[in-house]
Order: structure tokens, then C-alpha cells, then sequence
């Protein structure tokens, strides 16, 4: 049976020792039955103990917008489920290298940032307190036999994309399977948050997806302003929206240039890099940085618009429209180009599903996900941007994704600027609740954010979650290559664009 859960809604507080505490076996039992019940694992995350962790579980239900909570201590090893439950698999791995506890029986069982655990002596592998831990220095999987051959890229890669390890069990073209080693940047952020916020805590957020400042931001904000009991003002939550979707905007674009880029087709790649450069000048038309660096600030927002500016950037907007669909149609009207895209690295929707898969990729498969719908917050809960979805899992389906919210996010932002709300942007913060707990979503481009706040005794961080969507699909990544050629692999890497900062964190 189901345990209980303390049920938030998104942005919600509540006292965390209103979360229920179970013994270890019905806790995981508990996982298990949730996830074959339609919830899914938005975060799980451990608090080191003298005797292990108390394990904390955070799923989600889009059916009635619920997140449930639950906990359990653990010691130093529980019993694995990730070959019951394959999205629990990564949390399990990652538990163990932050806690020191062991999962016993994971099928995978390997180091996910290659770090020292939170609690010094104490290391899941049993790896020497005096030797050095070297990312990417594990066992890979590896499949022997005539004309199987092994192809290893990275982690330093052409041109200027962040570092990952990818190494490919081939048969001639044919790929086997694909095993992804990151953690080659790993930068301490969740434990450099604990006993916070600190005066450079919104910069580190701002950092943990450079990309998605605006989606990790937003999370950040709403966990503060849960915990403190601020009120955000209408304005601030409209301007919030609208600089969200222009990082979708910006990013939806770049990604849908790289992958006619990497296809060959030169015409939308261009396009595509320029007008990806008018998205993100609007943002800095905003608050001065074209990564919405500074704007988005607990209490509301860090800058306003004036009337002459809101002018403007609908007039940006109008042509940035016109010139998006010229440059995108050409994709869809040319058959080459359809003939490279159709039927490359297509995932099933169920797999999507048993994997947890979040944003454009889980959505191309047909899951209809999308927090500002499931888990509506700020401007989204009085004004929603209809879900697109798809049906094929592939590349295709990626890049029409990305095609359909492009269009969507700028019939909103157009809507918001005509009726941009009056009064304040930006109220008083306030000191933050002793010993609650919050979980704060949002829906950045690449899909859900999570993350989630404890505070001690004297309101400050005890423990700070982020999730950030690349945590949930480098393993989708990983499964849509199998069977494919491995030149496909370019093409497919472009269609997820996962972020490697956001997922070592």
C-alpha cells in the first residue's frame, strides 16, 4: 500500500516534521507503488547522519497538480530499486556519492561527479581517504565479440562545448550501446548553498545552468519567498514569465539551427544563429544581460519595463516571428533534410516514461508533461501556454517541439506586454521559517527544475536540492542511440542539448 505523503502545492512550505518518517522498506515500497500509480521521482536526496542518511523522496502527480514528501533513515547501505524503478537509478548513485551509503544490488552501480561524500571518511567504493578521485576513472561497460569495436570521445571536444566522456560498443556503424561519464566540472553548489542563502547564493544559481538562469532563478526565488512568506507582486510575476520565455525562445532557436547545422543545411543554421542573438537582446533589453543575469530576485524582479520599451520589443518580436518561420519552414519543406531528421534515434513512449523523462524530449514521445500546466506557478496560474506533444520520439519530433513552444511562447509574451500589470515588481524578502521545508517547480526549456529547501533551526539552508531536466535525461540520450549509426550520434546529442553544468552541479 501507498504510504502518505505531506502533500505541497508548488511553492508551498509547510514544517518538516510534518513529513512522514518510515522505515526504510516501506519507503522504497512506497516509491515503487507511486511510480506504478503515474507519479514520478522529481527528487531524491539524502541529509548525512551519524549512521548513514535520512533519505528524502519528492514525487510528483500531474493528474491533481500534487507533490508528495515523504523520508526515511537510512544507514550506510538500503536496499536498491532501480531494477524495479529504472528513473530511481541516477538518485540512488547520486545518494551514494554524496552520503557514503551504499544501494545494495544496483545494476550500475558507478559514481556520478566523482567527488568526496559530504561526510569525510566515509565513501560508498571504499576508495582510499589519501588517493586522488578522477573523473571518468571507472569501469565502463563493455561488449566482447568478432568486429565489436569500442569508440571513446572526450572528454575534451571539438569546438566550444563543456567536457563529457562518451564511450560507444559499436558493430561496424551500428551502435551497441552508449555509456555517458560526466562530472568533469563539478563545482560544489549544493553543498556551498548549506547554512544560506549567502549574499552570492542568487549568483550561484544564476551559474548552475548558464543557459537557464532565468528557469534555476525562478525555483530559487519561489523556494525563498515560500519559506519567508513574501508575496511576489503581479508585474514581477509577468515579467518573471516573459524572461522565461525568452530563454526558451533563445535556446529553442540556437537548438533548432545546430540541428540543421549538423545535418548540413546551412541556410536555417544561419538564420537561426542571428535570430537566437535578437531573443537574447530582448532579455538584456530587460535587465542589461542576455542571460537574464540579475533580474529575476527574491520578492520579484531586479528590473522593470517602461512603456517605450515594452513598445519596442513587441515590435522585436513581430519581425523576430516573421524571420523564425522563414528560416524554420525551410527545414519542414525540404525533403533531404526530413529524410535526416524522420526515424533518427526514436525513444518509445514507454521507455520515456520507465526512464523519467522530462521537457521537448519526453513530450516528442507523447508524454504530456509540462509543470506551468501540471504545476502551474506565477503568471502561469492565470494565464497557461497550451502543451504541445508529439508522437514519434525522434529527431524530428524534437525539433517540431522545439518549432510548436516557440510559437506558443511568443503568443504569451505578446499577450503580457498588452496587459502588463501596474504597481510594485519587487516586495521586501523577509527572513526565512525555522526547520520547514519547500519544493519549488518550474518548467526551464529543457524541462522540469526542482528544487527543494530545508531549513535548521535558526532559518537557514540545512539542505539544498536542485534538479536540474539534464539529471533526468542524459540516460534517454544514452538509450535513443542504441541500434543507431554512430555518425547519427551528433545529430541526436543536438536534439536532447542536455546541459553538463546543470547535471554536475
Amino acid at each position: 500500500m501507498k504510504p502518505d505523503f505531506l502533500i505541497l502545492g508548488n511553492g508551498a512550505a509547510a514544517p518538516a516534521r510534518d513529513i512522514p518518517v518510515y522505515e526504510i522498506d516501506r519507503f522504497l515500497q512506497g516509491i515503487i507503488d507511486a511510480v506504478d500509480d503515474g507519479w514520478r521521482i522529481s527528487s531524491w536526496f539524502g541529509v548525512p547522519t551519524p549512521g548513514g542518511a535520512t533519505l528524502y523522496c519528492v514525487l510528483s502527480f500531474k493528474q491533481d497538480g500534487q507533490i508528495g514528501i515523504m523520508a526515511a533513515e537510512a544507514g550506510l547501505s538500503f536496499t536498491s530499486i532501480a531494477g524495479l524503478c529504472p528513473q530511481a537509478s541516477l538518485f540512488e548513485r547520486e545518494i551514494a556519492e554524496q552520503c557514503g551509503i551504499v544501494p545494495e544490488g544496483h545494476p550500475w552501480f558507478k559514481p556520478v561527479r566523482f567527488h568526496r561524500s559530504f561526510v569525510r571518511g566515509r565513501d560508498a567504493w571504499g576508495r582510499p581517504e589519501a588517493d586522488p578521485i578522477l573523473p571518468g576513472i571507472m569501469d565502463f561497460y563493455r561488449v566482447e565479440g568478432e568486429s565489436v569495436h569500442e569508440v571513446a570521445v572526450g572528454p575534451i571536444h571539438a569546438g566550444i562545448i563543456e567536457p563529457g566522456h562518451f564511450r560507444f560498443q559499436c558493430h561496424g556503424e551500428q551502435v551497441f550501446h552508449l555509456e555517458i561519464s560526466l562530472g568533469y566540472q563539478h563545482r560544489g553548489i549544493e553543498q556551498a548553498l548549506m547554512g544560506g542563502p549567502h549574499p552570492k547564493s542568487p549568483y550561484m544559481i544564476e551559474a548552475a545552468a548558464g543557459d537557464t538562469t532565468v528557469g534555476h532563478s525562478q525555483a530559487w526565488c519561489m523556494a525563498l519567498e515560500a519559506l519567508s512568506g513574501c508575496r511576489v507582486p503581479a508585474r514581477a510575476e509577468a515579467l518573471r514569465g516573459i524572461a522565461l520565455e525568452l530563454e526558451r525562445l533563445a535556446n529553442h532557436t540556437g537548438d533548432l539551427g545546430a540541428i540543421a547545422g549538423d545535418i548540413g543545411y546551412l541556410p536555417t543554421s544561419s538564420f537561426c544563429g542571428r535570430i537566437r542573438g535578437d531573443f537574447l537582446n530582448m532579455t538584456a533589453m530587460i535587465c542589461g544581460s542576455r542571460f537574464g543575469r540579475g533580474l529575476v530576485r527574491h520578492g520579484g524582479t531586479g528590473f522593470d519595463l517602461g512603456a517605450r520599451e515594452v513598445d519596442e520589443m513587441l515590435a522585436r518580436l513581430a519581425e523576430a516571428r516573421r524571420d523564425l518561420t522563414n528560416a524554420v519552414d525551410l527545414l519542414w519543406n525540404t525533403p533531404s533534410v526530413m529524410g535526416r531528421l524522420e526515424n533518427t534515434g526514436a525513444l518509445a513512449p514507454d521507455l520515456a516514461r520507465e526512464l523519467g523523462l522530462v521537457g521537448p524530449p519526453a513530450r516528442a514521445c507523447g508524454l504530456a508533461l509540462d509543470v506551468r500546466r501540471d504545476h502551474p506557478f506565477g503568471i502561469y496560474r492565470v494565464a497557461q501556454i497550451p502543451l504541445v506533444a508529439g508522437h514519434h520520439g525522434d529527431v524530428c519530433a524534437r525539433s517540431m517541439i522545439r518549432w510548436l513552444e516557440c510559437e506558443k511562447s511568443l503568443d504569451f509574451i505578446g499577450e503580457q506586454l498588452l496587459q502588463l500589470p501596474g504597481g510594485p515588481f519587487r516586495n521586501p524578502g523577509g527572513e526565512l521559517a525555522p526547520g520547514h521545508v519547500t519544493v519549488a517547480m518550474t518548467e526551464g526549456w529543457r524541462g522540469e527544475i526542482c528544487h527543494v529547501a530545508l531549513t535548521d533551526a535558526s532559518g537557514r539552508l540545512a539542505r539544498y536540492k536542485i534538479v536540474d531536466p539534464s539529471f533526468h535525461n542524459w540516460q534517454g540520450l544514452s538509450i535513443a542511440l542504441r541500434g543507431q549509426q554512430i555518425s547519427d550520434f551528433p545529430l541526436c546529442n543536438k536534439s536532447f542539448n542536455l546541459s553538463y553544468c546543470g547535471f554536475d552541479l
